[in-house]
Parts: structure tokens; C-alpha cells; sequence
């Protein structure tokens, strides 16, 4: 027993001195790399061949060659004199049909194609020349000042040509009950002949009327919901490209948040991130802009709740036209490519009368889908109120508890028969927002689009509004979109700002006229508002009287009595706080967010900023504004393409082939 304990205790003492001379050996080198290794690269001056730069103690202190600068030393290079990818041994990846995609990520590698469809070429079903991407009929052969679709019949006989001397007949307002049926900015005054393309005297617009300018003092607060619709741009695209833009088809809010802007993602288990942005005014030089941005939180495909999807069409006599049920097809077609096995699918149709065509199906029996969306045909009067019914019982009999439950709404918004009026049909689309299912509304087609109606039964629906008009506009909202469209994440959006007067002598809202609410309704959560999908961004600009600018736009001011004037200088550097309330999707309580603004303008405008102004500027000069001063189409232009950015997807491009196109109709 002595022997052993012995031992242990020599061991301990060896363990211990072999402890105490690593320690003195790394001390020794520490001090040998800090005083004797110049490039810290572990090899000591007198034997390293390149004292000044590290390299490995195997290539004597020398960095492996590169020849070709890729990352990759040439001893690893499979090819050394071509810069590649790690991942590929330093050689580049192959493109075999010189598209400019790599053939690792061409979905035709044999056939060149742009990189925006995968590197594949873009398909031309009906062979006329109009790719399917910019084809209102893509299964039927048509002309290209028509969008790929033959041309109507009923334009044959309605195309007329007029002068001076009537136009204002032609052009003048007539509203009935506030719908506008004919307004239309673009004819130029002092040409002796104008051909108009299309006839849109049937065709609905609610009225709008233009924010004003609020004076601070008196009403420092502004309140309104937000709006993911985007529907306005694409049919005031539709208009421009026929010659002839309607006054109140413009929406600006919905032509800004076309677009997507680079806001950061939320933090902190919030369901979108805040954004806010000073800077100049293009339109009113010496007016501010503020911009505010929100960005759902980013959810991936794999974790979004399972759908339970009901597709409501409109397969009456109004849809016959090419570009109305046949694209329609098409676009959901595209819808379906998102969707997954888990998610359901059912298909309800109304023309004189409403009924199931699909039941509830998953979405891995795609065919059979498909087969029941090929089988409609169009034909019959418009029993809208009564499709909406029974959509809305089909997907409350299948409703996914925490799941995606929504209604698909496509149609040109004709409803005739049964309930039809916009009064009835937003009572009747307000008592079925309260079964917790969603809707989205797709428009499509012209001459007798009822955009009013469409517009209501998003607002009060708990939804969203597009307008389709080609495959390409599908594309986006169906398919690179759908998540932000189709899921949502926030419900109940609203916004409430409180502008210092001490730096903001007046203010307005651009746009949101339509969605703007009284202060007191910010914390009732009995008023609806605005919904947020997954990754969905949202933007409001205000335009901004700074406090020590006078300008002709300023509201006239009272002199009160009994209400003081004073500013409080409490508020530091602060231009403003904005407030959010927000639900959860099936929540009935809201939470807010608070968040301050600083009066710190931007010494350099970011390119969103200044895109979303070129955006807002465009669309109050369609609208003819009384509240700019600056109207000129080539500025705007000029705005728009320097602040495009890297645009992967073409949709800044193609905001500025719209000014283009129409500063040819104002030249005419």
C-alpha cells in the first residue's frame, strides 16, 4: 500500500512539471511571435521566406500562388489561370448556353434565356409575338397595342375620333352617387384629331379628394390605416398603354407600395420592423418629405401555417373576354405552383347562380385541380353576393384553427344580380370578416371593371386587391409575392403620428385617402384596418412645411381665444413620434409600438427614398394636383431611373417606360 501511494505521488509530481514546462514553452513563444515573427504568421524571421506576409509553416512562411486572384491557391486550383468558386475547385461554373446563368442554376442550360425566368427563354403559347410574360391572352393570338389579345368587337365599333370642339363632352366628370364614370387626364388641348383607344365610360371609380395641408398646432395628429393593395399601378399601367388615364383610378399610396424597399427585418419578436427617413421634396422644393416603412417579419415557406383555400370565380357572361377568365386561369395555375401538399384547395363559381365545383382538395392532387379550372367556361348574369356566401361557408366548414384561411375572389367586380350594390355587399363582406377568414381580390379585364366595388370588398374584408392585367403581373403577385400576399402575419394595421409644431409648421398625407381614420379610432380595436403578410413591405410618405418656411401652400390660421399656441421646447430634436396597433392574425386585442422620429434630414437620400418620391410625384401629376408646384415628366423620369438601384426584377425599369409612355400621350 505504501508502494502505491508512492507512485501516485511521483506521477502527480511528473504531471506536474510537464504542466509548468508547456506553460513556460507557450510563454516562450508568445514572446518569440510578438518579438521574431513580423507577419504573425508562426514562423519565425530567420527561417520565414516571406517575413512580410503570413503564410504556412509547410510553403516556409510564403502564401500559396493565385494565379488567378479567385481565393483559391493554385496547389488546390483545378484551374489556375480562370477565377472560380470555392465550392467548384477555383474553376468557374459552366454556362453552356451563354445566357449569362450558370448552368448550376439554368433551368434550361441548352437554351439561353434571361436570368429573371431561370435562364429559360420566355414562352409564346399563342405564337403572335407578345412573350406570355407582357400577354393579357396568352392562349389566344392578339395585337400588341392591345396586350397580346385580339381585338374586341365591341371597340371595332365604339372607336371614334374627336375634336377640341367636343372633347370636353367626352372629357368631362359625370358621378352618380360618388362613383365617377368618365375622367380622364392625357388629351392635349389644341390637336385637331385624337383616336381613343378604348371605352371606358362603364368602368367605376369612387371619387377621391386630395389630402390637404393640416396646420400643427392645430391638429398635430394624423391617423390612417395601412394598405398592402397595389392594384391602382398595374390598371393605370393598362390605361396609360390605351392612351387615357382616369383622375380617380390614381391611388398613390398603392403605386408607391408596388414596389419593394430595403427595410431591415423585424427584431425582438415583432411582427415588422419601423423605418423612417427625412429628406427633400422634389415636387415643392421647399418642403421635407418623411418617409416611414414597414417590414413584415421574413417567415420560411417551410414554418407558414397549412391553407385552407377557397377559389371564388366569376365565370358569368362578363368574363368571356381573353383577358379576363383565360387569364385568370393562367394565374391561378401560378398560385397553385406555390402551394404545398398540406395545403388545401376548393373552387366555388357564380354566374346567374353560385355552386361547388371543387371540394376542398390537397394540393397534391394538383391535376385534379387543374382539370376543374380548364372546365370553366363563362356565360350567365353575375349572382356576386351569392358566390361570396358560399365561399365564405365552404371555407368556414374546413377552417384550419391557427391555420391560413382565405377566399380567393376573382373577378371584373360586375355583380347584377341578387346582392349587388356597394352598400350591400360591404355590409354583407363586414359580417363574414368576423369568421376570421381572409380575402384577397384579383381584377381583371376593362371596359365594364368595377374597381369601386373590388376596392370595398378588400377594405372591409380583412384583405388585399391586385389588379391582373398580363401574366407577368400574375407572376408577381401569385408567385415571387405570394407569401406576403397570401399569409399574413399582422392584421388591424393602423398608424398614428404627432407632429412637433415646434419643427413642423403643417403637414399632409400622400395618398390614403381612402383609408384614413379618425384619431379616436387608433386604440378602438372595433375598427378595421389594414392587414400584413410575410415579408410584405408598406410605406407612407408625408409632405412637411418645415416651421421656418412660408409657403403659398399653408392653411389659413385662426387666431384663438381660449386655446394656447405655445410650443413646448421639451421635446428635444424630435420631429415626431409614430405609433403602431397591430393584432396577431387571430387576435381580437391590439398592442402598439412606439416609435421616435428625430428632425435630422438626410445629407444623402438613400434610393429607395428618393424612387418612392419619383413614384408619389408621377402619380400626383396624373392626378393633376392643385398642391404641387413642380410637374415636369422629364424630371420625374430622370428621378426614377438615377434611384432604380439594382432592380433583380425589372419593376423600376418598368415604371420608367410608363412615364415614358405617357409623355408620348401628353406629346400627342
Amino acid at each position: 500500500m505504501k508502494k502505491l501511494g508512492t507512485t501516485i505521488l511521483a506521477l502527480m509530481l511528473v504531471m506536474g512539471c510537464k504542466t509548468k514546462t508547456a506553460t513556460d514553452h507557450q510563454t516562450e513563444k508568445e514572446k518569440l511571435s510578438i518579438e521574431k515573427d513580423k507577419d504573425q504568421d508562426g514562423v519565425k524571421n530567420r527561417k520565414d521566406k516571406c517575413p512580410e506576409i503570413a503564410g504556412p509553416i509547410e510553403n516556409k512562411g510564403c502564401p500559396f500562388p493565385d494565379m488567378d486572384g479567385d481565393g483559391v491557391p493554385d496547389k488546390e486550383d483545378q484551374c489556375k489561370e480562370l477565377s472560380g468558386p470555392v465550392e467548384n475547385n477555383g474553376c468557374p461554373y459552366p454556362d453552356t448556353d451563354g445566357d449569362g446563368v450558370v448552368d448550376k442554376d439554368d433551368a434550361c442550360p441548352t437554351v439561353a434565356g434571361p436570368a429573371e425566368n431561370n435562364g429559360c427563354p420566355w414562352p409564346d403559347t399563342d405564337g403572335d409575338g407578345i412573350l406570355d410574360k407582357d400577354d393579357a391572352c396568352p392562349t389566344v393570338p392578339g395585337l400588341p397595342e392591345y396586350n397580346g389579345c385580339p381585338k374586341p368587337k365591341s371597340l371595332t365599333a365604339s372607336e371614334i375620333s374627336y375634336s377640341p370642339r367636343n372633347s370636353y363632352a367626352l372629357g368631362r366628370s359625370y358621378q352618380l352617387q360618388g362613383k365617377v364614370y368618365n375622367n380622364h387626364v392625357g388629351t392635349k388641348k389644341g390637336k385637331k384629331k385624337v383616336t381613343r383607344k378604348g371605352d371606358y365610360t362603364n368602368e367605376e371609380y369612387d371619387a377621391l379628394v386630395e389630402n390637404p395641408f393640416e396646420l400643427t398646432k392645430n391638429q398635430p395628429l394624423s391617423t390612417f390605416s395601412i394598405d398592402t393593395d397595389n392594384a391602382s399601378y398595374s390598371n393605370l399601367r393598362r390605361m396609360i398603354e390605351y392612351g387615357e388615364v382616369y383622375k380617380n383610378a390614381v391611388r398613390v399610396e398603392e403605386m408607391i407600395n408596388y414596389f419593394r424597399y430595403d427595410y431591415p427585418q423585424p427584431k425582438n419578436n415583432q411582427p415588422f420592423s419601423i423605418s423612417t427617413e427625412l429628406g427633400k421634396n422634389p415636387w415643392n422644393p421647399n418642403h421635407q418629405l418623411l418617409k416611414i416603412g414597414l417590414k413584415g417579419k421574413n417567415i420560411p415557406m417551410n414554418n407558414l401555417p397549412p391553407s385552407n383555400i377557397v377559389f371564388l370565380i366569376d365565370t358569368s357572361g362578363s368574363m368571356a373576354a381573353e383577358n379576363k377568365l383565360p387569364l385568370l386561369k393562367s394565374s391561378l395555375k401560378i398560385l397553385l405552383d406555390q402551394l404545398r401538399p398540406v395545403d388545401k384547395v376548393a373552387m366555388v363559381v357564380y354566374a346567374g347562380s353560385a355552386g361547388v365545383v371543387l371540394p376542398p382538395t390537397s394540393v397534391s392532387d394538383k391535376e385534379k385541380i387543374i382539370e376543374s379550372l380548364d372546365r370553366l367556361e363563362a356565360g350567365g348574369s353575375t349572382a356576386g353576393g351569392a358566390g361570396i356566401e358560399l365561399a365564405y361557408k365552404l371555407a368556414q366548414e374546413n377552417f384550419i384553427k391557427n391555420g391560413n384561411n382565405r377566399v380567393i375572389l376573382a373577378t371584373d367586380g360586375d355583380f347584377n344580380v341578387g346582392v349587388s350594390s356597394k352598400g350591400d355587399l360591404e355590409s354583407l363582406i363586414e359580417e363574414k370578416r368576423k369568421s376570421g377568414i381572409f380575402l384577397t381580390c384579383l381584377g381583371y379585364g376593362m371596359g365594364n371593371y368595377k374597381d369601386s366595388k373590388m376596392e370595398t370588398l378588400a377594405d372591409k374584408g380583412n384583405g388585399n386587391y391586385a389588379y391582373i392585367d398580363n401574366l407577368q403581373e400574375a407572376n408577381k403577385f401569385l408567385g415571387r409575392e405570394f407569401a406576403g400576399n397570401i399569409y399574413t402575419i399582422a392584421k388591424d394595421v393602423k398608424i398614428q403620428i404627432e407632429f412637433n409644431p415646434k419643427f413642423v409648421k403643417s403637414y399632409r398625407l400622400i395618398g390614403y385617402e381612402n383609408r384614413k381614420l379618425r384619431n379616436e379610432d387608433f386604440t378602438n380595436d372595433k375598427i378595421d384596418a389594414g392587414e400584413l403578410g410575410s415579408g410584405h413591405t408598406v410605406t407612407a410618405l408625408y409632405e412637411i412645411i418645415p416651421a421656418n418656411v412660408n409657403s403659398k401652400f399653408l392653411p389659413k390660421q385662426n387666431k384663438l381665444k381660449y386655446t394656447s399656441n405655445s410650443v413646448s421646447q421639451k421635446s428635444g430634436n424630435e420631429l415626431g413620434t409614430v405609433k403602431f396597433r397591430y393584432k396577431k392574425p387571430q387576435g381580437s386585442k391590439s398592442a402598439e409600438i412606439i416609435h421616435v422620429i428625430k428632425n435630422t434630414a438626410s445629407q444623402k437620400e438613400s434610393n429607395d427614398f428618393k424612387f418612392a418620391s419619383s413614384v408619389a410625384w408621377f402619380g400626383l401629376v396624373l392626378r393633376d394636383s392643385d398642391l404641387i408646384t413642380r410637374k415636369n415628366l422629364s424630371e420625374i423620369e430622370k428621378m426614377a431611373k438615377d434611384s432604380k438601384g439594382e432592380d433583380k426584377e425589372g419593376y423600376r425599369k418598368g415604371f420608367v417606360k410608363m412615364i415614358q409612355d405617357y409623355k408620348k400621350i401628353k406629346n400627342n
